[in-house]
């Protein structure tokens, strides 16, 4: 049997489904967009890098208010659909790159803005991944991460990694928020500002966009339907399977 690495599996997972992370409206809309794009605004000849780009949603934001956005990811087949987009909306300062979030292939201090926006649980090393984003991002930048977060408690934890992990084998941490903020601080970064939100997931949508096989769907059904009043009321669990999950953006600078 060929052995497997965590970026073999992302890559493998998302690879035939880039155009379903584009039309995602799940990832399309949001609060935390719209702050991204505030935050460029006025900026007009900075150089953004959008890091494990996904759908290219936080580029497509950026990208009317700087001067560049390298959108990058591990799979190939996302960038080209996130550069069609692109070219679709008219944003002809969208530049695509392809590689791993834990060795960067840009000179130091190269951005003026690093974001990133539902990669980090997928990521082999979230701490690799952080000392690279301070390296590319210049000492006057800035920067932002966006993610689903466990709500920390043992339990509701355990139960949102296991539904993550059978929806997506890629899936590696949905981390707490005392952890990205113990992460942003060994890393070399300065925590300016935090804020969270309550996402909405349908769970039909959530399961197509992956492919999810039906014996892994009907897994995270099983779970659900076991889970003690704690988890069910903190996740909202509705009888068709949709859910909430808690979202946490957090803005920094380099220390």
């Amino acid at each position: 049997m060929a052995s497997k690495t965590q970026e073999n599996l992302v890559g493998a997972q998302f690879d035939p489904r880039a155009a379903a992370y584009v039309t995602s409206a799940a990832h399309a809309q949001g609060e935390d967009l719209q702050r991204l794009a505030a935050m460029a605004a006025g900026h007009g000849q900075d150089r953004a890098l959008d890091l494990g780009c996904g759908g290219g949603h936080v580029a497509f934001a950026l990208a009317p208010h700087v001067k560049e956005v390298v959108a990058y990811d591990l799979a190939p087949a996302m960038l080209q659909a996130v550069a069609r987009e692109g070219a679709r909306r008219g944003l002809t300062n969208i530049a695509t790159r392809q590689g791993v979030v834990e060795a960067l292939p840009f000179p130091d201090a190269a951005f003026d803005f690093v974001a990133t926006r539902f990669s980090a649980h997928h990521w082999h090393d979230l701490y690799a991944a952080l000392r690279e984003a301070r390296r590319v991002v210049r000492p006057t930048g800035r920067a932002a991460f966006i993610d689903a977060i466990s709500p920390g408690t043992p339990l509701l934890d355990t139960y949102l990694q296991a539904v993550e992990l059978f929806r997506d084998p890629s899936h590696v941490r949905d981390y707490s928020a005392a952890e990205w903020t113990e992460a942003l601080d060994r890393t070399g970064f300065r925590l300016v500002a935090a804020s969270t939100r309550r996402l909405p997931i349908a769970y039909q949508p959530w399961i197509d966009r992956m492919k999810t096989p039906a014996v892994q769907a009907q897994a995270i059904r099983a779970v659900q339907s076991v889970m003690p009043e704690e988890v069910v009321r903190h996740f909202e669990i509705a009888g068709d399977g949709s859910f909430v999950l808690d979202v946490l953006m957090l803005e920094a600078v380099p220390r």
